[in-house]
C-alpha cells in the first residue's frame, strides 16, 4: 500500500513490503476510514517488524483494522458495554448551525454550564435552549474560556483557512543525545482517553513493558481506561508531590508518551528538555488535539476536532473515533521508528502528532462510496470476563498479544 510507504518516508525509514488484504469500502462513510486504519496499523506493525529484524514480514487486514478503530464500542465487561458518553455530551443546534459540547468529565460539564449561564443541575433540554440563542462560535469561545470543551461546526473550506487547518501528520526531530543504543522497550504512558492509550496499548501488545501513570483523582472514563490498558501495568503518582517517583520511571524508560495539553507537564518539570536530561537517548512522543498553532493549549477530543475540521459538515460524524485511533497507531509508529533511528544514528528523539493533523491526512486520502457495517463476530474474543477486538496486524503470521488490563493503580511506580 503506497500510503504505508509514504508514512515510512515521512519519518525516514524503509518499512519494506507490507501485505494488505481487503479493500474499501469497509465503513458507512465517504471518508477512507479503512485505508486510514490499514495504513496506520500496518505502518506501526511494519515498524515493529523492522525493529525486531523482521523487515518485510508485516501484514494487515483492512476490515480487521477498521473494526479495531471501534474497539471501545465492542468492549464488554461480563457481557455489558461500557458507558462512553455523559448525558450532556453531544451536538446542539446553535443560532447559526451546530455546536458540540464535550461533558464527559464533571469539571468540563460544570464549565460548559457556567458559560451558558445554567445551574449545575441543568437538563439537556435547558442546554439545548441556551445554545439556540447563541452562535456556535460564541458558545465555543465562552465554554473554552471557562475551561470547558466545545466546538462550533465549520466547513472544510473554512477550516483550511484556519491556522491549524494544515497541521503536519508527524513531526519527528532528532535531539542531541548519546551514540546508538539498543532499546529495552520500556514505555512510560502519560496519556488519557483514546489516542495516547491506544499507542501504548499497541506497544504492549508487541512486548513492550508499559507503565501507565495516572494521578489519583484525575478524571477518567473508567471503561475506557480498562479497554485501552490491556497488557500494561498501572501506577498512581501524584504530581508535584511525588515527582521524584516519576523521574525514576523516566530514567529507566526508552519511550515517554505524553497526552496532556501542551505545556501542562512542562510546568511540573517534565518538559522535553527535562525528560531528555533525565534520560539521554529518550524518545518522547507528544499527542495533542490541535498541534502547534494558536490553539495548541486548547482542550480537544476526537468528536470536537471532527466538528471544527469540516468532517461533520460534509458527511456527519464518522462511524468511529477514527482521528483518535489513527493518531494513536501513528504515535506508536513514530515511537518505534524513532527507536529504529536511534539504533542507527544515536541521539534523543521528539515526535509530535495531533488529531487536527490526522484529520488533514484523512481528508487527503480522498472519498469513496460509503459501505455498510462490517462483520465483527470473527474478530472478537472473550477472556477473563472481557469481550474485546483481537489486536490487528501480523508479523511473520503471528498476531500481537492481548493481556487482561490491570486495576488502576495496581502496581508500584517502579520497573
Amino acid at each position: 500500500m503506497k500510503v504505508i510507504h509514504d508514512l515510512g518516508r515521512l519519518v525516514g525509514v524503509d518499512l519494506g513490503h507490507v501485505a494488505v488484504t481487503g479493500r474499501e469500502p469497509v465503513m458507512p462513510s465517504p471518508f477512507r476510514i479503512g485505508t486510514a486504519a490499514a495504513a496506520s496499523i500496518g505502518a506501526a506493525t511494519a515498524a515493529v517488524a523492522l525493529l525486531k529484524g523482521r523487515r518485510g514480514q508485516a501484514e494487515v487486514d483492512m476490515r480487521h483494522a477498521a473494526v479495531a478503530f471501534r474497539s471501545e464500542r465492542h468492549f464488554r465487561i461480563h457481557g455489558e458495554p461500557i458507558p462512553l458518553w455523559a448525558p450532556l455530551s453531544g451536538d446542539y443546534a446553535s443560532e447559526d448551525g451546530q455546536v458540540r459540547i464535550h461533558a464527559n468529565f464533571d469539571h468540563h460539564r460544570d464549565a460548559a454550564l457556567a458559560a451558558l449561564g445554567l445551574p449545575l443541575d441543568a437538563t439537556r433540554e435547558q442546554v439545548k435552549q441556551a445554545c439556540e440563542r447563541r452562535t456556535g462560535k460564541e458558545i465555543e469561545e465562552a465554554v473554552t474560556a471557562a475551561g470547558g470543551c466545545a466546538a462550533a461546526m465549520r466547513s472544510r473550506t473554512e477550516w483550511a483557512q484556519h491556522p491549524h487547518g494544515r497541521e503536519p501528520l508527524i513531526m519527528l526531530d532528532r535531539l542531541p543525545g548519546p551514540p546508538p543504543q539498543e532499546p529495552r522497550l520500556r514505555v512510560v504512558d502519560l496519556t488519557r482517553v483514546i489516542a495516547g492509550p491506544v499507542a501504548s496499548r499497541f506497544l504492549a501488545s508487541h512486548g513492550a513493558d508499559v507503565m501507565h501513570v495516572c494521578g489519583p483523582g484525575i478524571p477518567e472514563v473508567p471503561g475506557l481506561v480498562l479497554e485501552t490498558s490491556a497488557g500494561k501495568r498501572s501506577c498512581h503518582v501524584e504530581l508535584p508531590a511525588e515527582a521524584g517517583r516519576l523521574r525514576e520511571l523516566v530514567r529507566g524508560a526508552d519511550v515517554v508518551i505524553r497526552g496532556y495539553r501542551p505545556g501542562a507537564l512542562d510546568r511540573l518539570g517534565f518538559g522535553i528538555d527535562d525528560l531528555v536530561a533525565l534520560r539521554p537517548g529518550l524518545v518522547v512522543v507528544d499527542v495533542s488535539a490541535y498541534g502547534q498553532g494558536p490553539w495548541h493549549g486548547r482542550r480537544g477530543f476526537d468528536s470536537l476536532v471532527q466538528m471544527v475540521t469540516g468532517i461533520v459538515a460534509e458527511s456527519g460524524a464518522l462511524p468511529c473515533q477514527a482521528l483518535d485511533h489513527a493518531t494513536g497507531y501513528l504515535a506508536a509508529f513514530a515511537a518505534v521508528t524513532a527507536l529504529v533511528r536511534r539504533q542507527r544514528e544515536g541521539g534523543s528523539w521528539h515526535a509530535r502528532l495531533s488529531l487536527a493533523g490526522t484529520a488533514h491526512w484523512l481528508d487527503g486520502l480522498g472519498r469513496i462510496r460509503p459501505g455498510v457495517e462490517p462483520e465483527t463476530a470473527d474478530l472478537l474474543d472473550v477472556r477473563d470476563g472481557y469481550t474485546f477486538v483481537r489486536p490487528a496486524g501480523l508479523i511473520g503470521g503471528r498476531p500481537p498479544v492481548w493481556a487482561p488490563p490491570p486495576r488502576p493503580g495496581e502496581h508500584a511506580a517502579a520497573w
